[in-house]
């Protein structure tokens, strides 16, 4: 069974809870590497979401996506906005006027996101960022077979290793990069609260 309209809707509301859950974690994170916005910023970006979609929730999961696109743009500050901004609404493209997501569109979705991602911040993997847990999601997604559930399962199962492997690492972009050598020892909060969106929506999608 496809994923439609209303399963993104109820993903990304199990996302904006996960989101608040995990606020206090995403300003430790960036209290460490960055200016410490980064938990407040997406708990404001996804309440404000919450918001639109109780007013008029989109009727197809394209629609739904760019809705998310323009709030996050619109109400996320610091780096997250148009970077995340970004990521939907290349995601929304991917899958176009789809009535429903099957697992090739949720895989085409993410890998718009990534290819977004990239175009908007110019990062690499390596470079301790959201790429980190991003491209691997992409990669696993891609190889997933059979249900939507099972592609951001193994999506993001491959986003927390991504994200795990930031530590190590002396950041090459944003501010972070200040730090130089500084940086390593530190998880990306990007990479985090990607990890953290994907294993929301697998959770959903496996409960539809």
């Amino acid at each position: 069974m496809g994923c439609t309209a209303a399963d993104v809707v109820t993903a990304l509301r199990a996302a904006a809870a996960v989101v608040q859950e995990h606020r206090d974690e995403l300003v430790r994170l960036d209290q460490a590497i960055g200016d410490a916005d980064h938990g407040e910023n997406m708990k404001r970006g996804f309440t404000a979401l919450l918001s639109r979609l109780d007013a008029e929730p989109p009727d197809t999961p394209g629609k739904v996506l760019k809705l998310v696109a323009t709030t996050l743009i619109s109400t996320v500050g610091g780096a997250a906005g148009p970077l995340y901004g970004t990521a939907f609404l290349r995601a929304s493209a991917a899958v176009g006027d789809a009535a429903e997501l099957d697992c090739d569109l949720v895989a085409r979705a993410l890998q718009g996101a990534l290819e977004g991602v990239v175009a908007r911040g110019k990062a690499v993997v390596g470079d301790k960022t959201m790429v980190d847990a991003l491209t691997p999601a992409v990669t696993a997604a891609a190889s997933a077979q059979g249900s939507v559930a099972a592609a951001l399962s193994a999506a993001a199962d491959a986003a927390d290793e991504g994200a795990s492997s930031t530590v190590p690492m002396v950041a090459r972009k944003g501010r972070a990069s200040y730090l130089g050598e500084r940086s390593a020892g530190h998880l990306d909060p990007g990479a985090r609260s990607t990890a953290l969106l994907l294993r929301a929506f697998a959770d959903a999608a496996a409960k539809a």
